[in-house]
Protein backbone atom coordinates (compact mmCIF):
# COMPACT_ATOMS: atom_id res chain seq x y z
CA UNK A 1 0.00 0.00 0.00
CA UNK A 2 2.91 2.35 0.71
CA UNK A 3 3.88 2.38 -2.98
CA UNK A 4 0.55 4.03 -3.86
CA UNK A 5 1.09 7.00 -1.55
CA UNK A 6 1.61 10.25 -3.44
CA UNK A 7 4.56 12.32 -2.09
CA UNK A 8 3.42 15.41 -0.22
CA UNK A 9 5.37 17.80 -2.49
CA UNK A 10 3.87 16.28 -5.64
CA UNK A 11 0.36 16.41 -4.16
CA UNK A 12 0.78 20.10 -3.33
CA UNK A 13 2.00 20.81 -6.83
CA UNK A 14 -0.99 18.95 -8.31
CA UNK A 15 -3.28 21.14 -6.20
CA UNK A 16 -1.75 24.17 -7.91
CA UNK A 17 -2.37 22.95 -11.46
CA UNK A 18 -4.85 24.92 -13.54
CA UNK A 19 -6.04 24.98 -17.15
CA UNK A 20 -5.56 28.25 -19.02
CA UNK A 21 -7.60 28.69 -22.21
CA UNK A 22 -6.18 31.08 -24.79
CA UNK A 23 -8.39 33.34 -26.95
CA UNK A 24 -7.82 30.81 -29.76
CA UNK A 25 -9.50 28.14 -27.62
CA UNK A 26 -6.30 26.22 -26.83
CA UNK A 27 -6.17 24.66 -23.34
CA UNK A 28 -2.78 24.94 -21.62
CA UNK A 29 -1.79 23.35 -18.33
CA UNK A 30 -0.06 25.73 -15.90
CA UNK A 31 1.08 25.56 -12.28
CA UNK A 32 0.35 28.40 -9.87
CA UNK A 33 3.32 29.80 -8.00
CA UNK A 34 3.61 28.75 -4.37
CA UNK A 35 3.12 31.34 -1.63
CA UNK A 36 6.72 30.84 -0.53
CA UNK A 37 8.15 31.60 -3.98
CA UNK A 38 5.97 34.72 -4.28
CA UNK A 39 7.09 35.96 -0.87
CA UNK A 40 10.72 35.25 -1.73
CA UNK A 41 10.39 37.13 -5.04
CA UNK A 42 8.88 40.15 -3.27
CA UNK A 43 11.72 40.21 -0.72
CA UNK A 44 14.33 40.11 -3.50
CA UNK A 45 12.59 42.88 -5.45
CA UNK A 46 12.18 45.10 -2.38
CA UNK A 47 15.85 44.57 -1.51
CA UNK A 48 16.87 45.62 -5.03
CA UNK A 49 14.62 48.70 -4.81
CA UNK A 50 15.94 49.63 -1.34
CA UNK A 51 19.59 49.28 -2.38
CA UNK A 52 18.93 51.28 -5.57
CA UNK A 53 17.33 54.09 -3.56
CA UNK A 54 20.22 54.15 -1.08
CA UNK A 55 22.90 54.22 -3.80
CA UNK A 56 21.13 56.89 -5.87
CA UNK A 57 20.52 58.97 -2.71
CA UNK A 58 24.21 58.85 -1.77
CA UNK A 59 25.37 59.74 -5.30
CA UNK A 60 22.87 62.58 -5.75
CA UNK A 61 23.51 63.77 -2.18
CA UNK A 62 27.24 64.10 -2.87
CA UNK A 63 26.50 65.98 -6.09
CA UNK A 64 24.09 68.29 -4.26
CA UNK A 65 26.59 69.01 -1.45
CA UNK A 66 29.29 69.83 -3.99
CA UNK A 67 27.01 72.20 -5.90
CA UNK A 68 25.68 73.86 -2.74
CA UNK A 69 28.76 74.02 -0.53
CA UNK A 70 31.54 75.05 -2.87
CA UNK A 71 32.69 78.59 -3.52
CA UNK A 72 29.98 80.41 -5.36
CA UNK A 73 27.66 77.45 -4.77
CA UNK A 74 24.72 77.24 -7.11
CA UNK A 75 21.56 76.93 -5.00
CA UNK A 76 19.39 76.53 -8.08
CA UNK A 77 21.45 73.57 -9.32
CA UNK A 78 21.33 71.97 -5.87
CA UNK A 79 17.54 72.32 -5.81
CA UNK A 80 17.41 70.71 -9.23
CA UNK A 81 19.39 67.75 -7.84
CA UNK A 82 16.76 67.40 -5.09
CA UNK A 83 14.01 67.31 -7.73
CA UNK A 84 15.96 64.68 -9.67
CA UNK A 85 16.30 62.64 -6.45
CA UNK A 86 12.53 62.74 -5.86
CA UNK A 87 11.89 61.63 -9.46
CA UNK A 88 14.42 58.79 -9.12
CA UNK A 89 12.75 57.62 -5.89
CA UNK A 90 9.34 57.64 -7.54
CA UNK A 91 10.56 55.81 -10.63
CA UNK A 92 12.46 53.24 -8.59
CA UNK A 93 9.40 52.47 -6.51
CA UNK A 94 6.77 52.34 -9.25
CA UNK A 95 8.46 51.96 -12.65
CA UNK A 96 10.54 48.99 -11.46
CA UNK A 97 7.59 46.58 -11.40
CA UNK A 98 5.93 48.07 -14.48
CA UNK A 99 9.08 47.91 -16.60
CA UNK A 100 9.92 44.28 -15.85
CA UNK A 101 6.39 42.84 -15.73
CA UNK A 102 5.46 44.44 -19.06
CA UNK A 103 8.51 42.83 -20.67
CA UNK A 104 8.38 39.62 -22.73
CA UNK A 105 9.03 37.47 -19.64
CA UNK A 106 6.35 39.11 -17.48
CA UNK A 107 8.62 38.90 -14.44
CA UNK A 108 10.78 41.11 -12.23
CA UNK A 109 14.34 40.01 -11.31
CA UNK A 110 12.97 38.57 -8.06
CA UNK A 111 10.36 36.53 -9.91
CA UNK A 112 12.95 35.26 -12.38
CA UNK A 113 15.21 34.14 -9.54
CA UNK A 114 12.36 32.22 -7.91
CA UNK A 115 11.09 30.79 -11.22
CA UNK A 116 7.70 32.52 -11.45
CA UNK A 117 5.98 35.05 -13.72
CA UNK A 118 2.74 37.04 -14.23
CA UNK A 119 -0.03 35.79 -16.56
CA UNK A 120 -3.50 36.97 -17.49
CA UNK A 121 -6.24 34.73 -16.10
CA UNK A 122 -8.20 35.19 -19.34
CA UNK A 123 -5.42 33.45 -21.27
CA UNK A 124 -4.88 36.58 -23.36
CA UNK A 125 -2.01 39.03 -23.52
CA UNK A 126 -0.85 40.69 -20.32
CA UNK A 127 -1.82 44.34 -20.76
CA UNK A 128 -0.39 47.55 -19.32
CA UNK A 129 -3.69 48.14 -17.51
CA UNK A 130 -3.43 44.79 -15.71
CA UNK A 131 0.15 45.38 -14.60
CA UNK A 132 -0.63 48.96 -13.53
CA UNK A 133 -3.69 47.90 -11.51
CA UNK A 134 -1.94 45.07 -9.64
CA UNK A 135 1.01 47.28 -8.75
CA UNK A 136 -1.03 50.31 -7.66
CA UNK A 137 -2.93 47.97 -5.31
CA UNK A 138 0.42 47.05 -3.72
CA UNK A 139 0.46 50.51 -2.12
CA UNK A 140 -2.88 49.82 -0.45
CA UNK A 141 -1.87 46.27 0.52
CA UNK A 142 1.64 46.88 1.86
CA UNK A 143 3.16 50.36 1.77
CA UNK A 144 0.32 52.46 3.22
CA UNK A 145 -0.34 50.28 6.30
CA UNK A 146 3.41 49.97 6.94
CA UNK A 147 3.79 53.75 6.76
CA UNK A 148 0.95 54.11 9.25
CA UNK A 149 2.57 51.55 11.55
CA UNK A 150 5.87 53.42 11.48
CA UNK A 151 4.37 56.88 11.99
CA UNK A 152 1.55 55.96 14.42
CA UNK A 153 1.72 57.65 17.84
CA UNK A 154 -0.76 57.00 20.62
CA UNK A 155 -2.16 60.12 22.31
CA UNK A 156 -3.54 58.46 25.45
CA UNK A 157 -1.30 55.41 25.51
CA UNK A 158 -3.59 53.40 23.23
CA UNK A 159 -2.34 53.28 19.67
CA UNK A 160 -5.55 52.69 17.74
CA UNK A 161 -3.96 53.88 14.50
CA UNK A 162 -1.18 51.33 14.81
CA UNK A 163 -3.68 48.59 15.66
CA UNK A 164 -5.87 49.48 12.67
CA UNK A 165 -2.82 49.60 10.39
CA UNK A 166 -1.69 46.19 11.67
CA UNK A 167 -5.12 44.65 11.02
CA UNK A 168 -5.20 46.30 7.59
CA UNK A 169 -1.81 44.82 6.72
CA UNK A 170 -2.76 41.35 7.99
CA UNK A 171 -6.04 41.36 6.08
CA UNK A 172 -4.32 41.83 2.74
CA UNK A 173 -1.25 39.73 3.63
CA UNK A 174 -3.41 36.71 4.52
CA UNK A 175 -5.82 37.06 1.59
CA UNK A 176 -3.84 34.60 -0.65
CA UNK A 177 -4.22 32.00 2.12
CA UNK A 178 -8.00 32.03 1.82
CA UNK A 179 -8.61 31.69 -1.91
CA UNK A 180 -7.93 28.64 -4.04
CA UNK A 181 -5.84 30.44 -6.66
CA UNK A 182 -3.57 32.21 -4.10
CA UNK A 183 -4.59 35.62 -5.43
CA UNK A 184 -3.67 38.82 -3.66
CA UNK A 185 -5.99 41.83 -3.96
CA UNK A 186 -3.99 43.22 -6.89
CA UNK A 187 -4.45 39.96 -8.81
CA UNK A 188 -8.20 39.93 -8.12
CA UNK A 189 -8.62 43.47 -9.44
CA UNK A 190 -6.26 43.13 -12.40
CA UNK A 191 -7.40 39.69 -13.58
CA UNK A 192 -3.95 38.15 -13.24
CA UNK A 193 -2.30 35.27 -11.45
CA UNK A 194 1.29 34.28 -10.78
CA UNK A 195 2.44 31.01 -12.32
CA UNK A 196 5.57 28.90 -12.35
CA UNK A 197 7.94 29.65 -15.21
CA UNK A 198 9.76 26.74 -16.85
CA UNK A 199 13.12 25.85 -15.33
CA UNK A 200 14.78 25.39 -18.69
CA UNK A 201 14.41 27.77 -21.60
CA UNK A 202 12.69 26.14 -24.55
CA UNK A 203 14.95 27.93 -27.02
CA UNK A 204 17.99 26.32 -25.34
CA UNK A 205 16.40 22.87 -25.63
CA UNK A 206 15.58 23.38 -29.29
CA UNK A 207 19.07 24.65 -30.12
CA UNK A 208 20.59 21.38 -28.84
CA UNK A 209 19.93 19.64 -32.14
CA UNK A 210 19.85 22.73 -34.35
CA UNK A 211 17.10 21.21 -36.53
CA UNK A 212 14.44 23.73 -35.50
CA UNK A 213 16.45 26.73 -36.67
CA UNK A 214 17.05 25.07 -40.04
CA UNK A 215 13.36 24.12 -40.18
CA UNK A 216 14.07 20.46 -40.97
CA UNK A 217 11.86 17.67 -39.61
CA UNK A 218 13.68 14.63 -38.24
CA UNK A 219 10.44 12.65 -38.70
CA UNK A 220 9.48 13.34 -42.31
CA UNK A 221 12.51 15.17 -43.65
CA UNK A 222 10.32 18.14 -44.63
CA UNK A 223 11.99 21.54 -44.46
CA UNK A 224 10.01 24.46 -43.02
CA UNK A 225 11.41 27.86 -43.91
CA UNK A 226 9.24 30.92 -43.36
CA UNK A 227 9.54 34.27 -45.08
CA UNK A 228 9.80 37.53 -43.16
CA UNK A 229 6.22 38.38 -44.17
CA UNK A 230 4.96 35.03 -42.83
CA UNK A 231 6.75 35.56 -39.52
CA UNK A 232 5.56 39.17 -39.28
CA UNK A 233 1.93 38.18 -38.68
CA UNK A 234 2.69 37.20 -35.06
CA UNK A 235 4.35 38.90 -32.09
CA UNK A 236 5.57 38.32 -28.54
CA UNK A 237 2.25 37.17 -27.12
CA UNK A 238 1.81 34.48 -29.79
CA UNK A 239 5.43 33.45 -29.25
CA UNK A 240 4.75 32.90 -25.54
CA UNK A 241 1.61 30.88 -26.32
CA UNK A 242 3.52 28.76 -28.83
CA UNK A 243 6.28 28.22 -26.28
CA UNK A 244 3.80 26.89 -23.72
CA UNK A 245 2.20 24.57 -26.28
CA UNK A 246 5.57 23.12 -27.31
CA UNK A 247 6.73 22.70 -23.74
CA UNK A 248 3.53 20.94 -22.74
CA UNK A 249 3.65 18.72 -25.84
CA UNK A 250 -0.05 17.79 -26.00
CA UNK A 251 -0.80 16.48 -29.53
CA UNK A 252 -4.30 17.98 -29.72
CA UNK A 253 -3.05 21.44 -28.69
CA UNK A 254 -0.15 21.33 -31.17
CA UNK A 255 -2.51 20.28 -33.96
CA UNK A 256 -4.87 23.17 -33.14
CA UNK A 257 -2.05 25.72 -33.09
CA UNK A 258 -0.55 24.41 -36.33
CA UNK A 259 -3.96 24.65 -37.98
CA UNK A 260 -4.39 28.25 -36.77
CA UNK A 261 -0.96 29.29 -38.06
CA UNK A 262 -1.41 27.51 -41.40
CA UNK A 263 -4.79 29.16 -41.98
CA UNK A 264 -3.18 32.54 -41.26
CA UNK A 265 -0.26 31.86 -43.62
CA UNK A 266 -2.19 29.99 -46.32
CA UNK A 267 -0.14 26.82 -45.79
CA UNK A 268 -1.34 23.23 -46.00
CA UNK A 269 1.45 21.00 -44.61
CA UNK A 270 -0.86 18.14 -43.63
CA UNK A 271 -1.03 16.18 -40.39
CA UNK A 272 1.58 14.10 -38.58
CA UNK A 273 4.45 16.60 -38.38
CA UNK A 274 2.97 19.23 -36.10
CA UNK A 275 5.85 19.44 -33.63
CA UNK A 276 8.54 19.94 -36.27
CA UNK A 277 6.41 22.62 -37.96
CA UNK A 278 5.79 24.47 -34.69
CA UNK A 279 9.41 24.18 -33.52
CA UNK A 280 10.60 25.65 -36.81
CA UNK A 281 8.06 28.50 -36.66
CA UNK A 282 8.83 29.19 -32.99
CA UNK A 283 12.60 29.32 -33.49
CA UNK A 284 12.47 31.47 -36.61
CA UNK A 285 9.85 33.82 -35.10
CA UNK A 286 11.91 34.22 -31.93
CA UNK A 287 15.04 34.99 -33.95
CA UNK A 288 13.12 37.62 -35.93
CA UNK A 289 11.65 39.28 -32.83
CA UNK A 290 14.99 39.35 -31.02
CA UNK A 291 16.66 40.90 -34.07
CA UNK A 292 13.87 43.48 -34.23
CA UNK A 293 14.28 44.42 -30.58
CA UNK A 294 18.02 44.88 -31.07
CA UNK A 295 17.13 47.37 -33.80
CA UNK A 296 14.71 49.19 -31.49
CA UNK A 297 11.50 47.59 -32.80
CA UNK A 298 9.06 45.50 -30.82
CA UNK A 299 5.83 43.81 -31.81
CA UNK A 300 3.55 43.01 -28.91
CA UNK A 301 1.10 40.81 -30.79
CA UNK A 302 -0.54 40.32 -34.14
CA UNK A 303 -3.22 42.94 -33.45
CA UNK A 304 -1.29 45.82 -31.94
CA UNK A 305 1.63 46.11 -34.32
CA UNK A 306 4.68 47.78 -32.79
CA UNK A 307 4.59 48.75 -29.15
Amino acid sequence: MSGAVIPQGRAKRADRRRTLVTPEGIALQIVLASRGSRFGALLIDLTIIFVSIIVSSIVLGLIGVKLWGGKGGDAGAAQFVVIVWLVVIWLTRYAYFLFFELGPRGATPGKRMTGIRIAARSGGRLTAEMVLARNLLRDIEIFLPLQLLISARGIDGTDYTGLAAGLWFLLFALLPMFNRDRLRAGDLIAGTWVIEAPKRKLEAALSTSGTALRGASSTTGAVYKFSDAELAVYGEYELQTLERVLREGRPEAMAAVQDAICRKLGWNPGAGDERAFLEAYYTQLRARLEAGMRMGKRKADKNTGTA
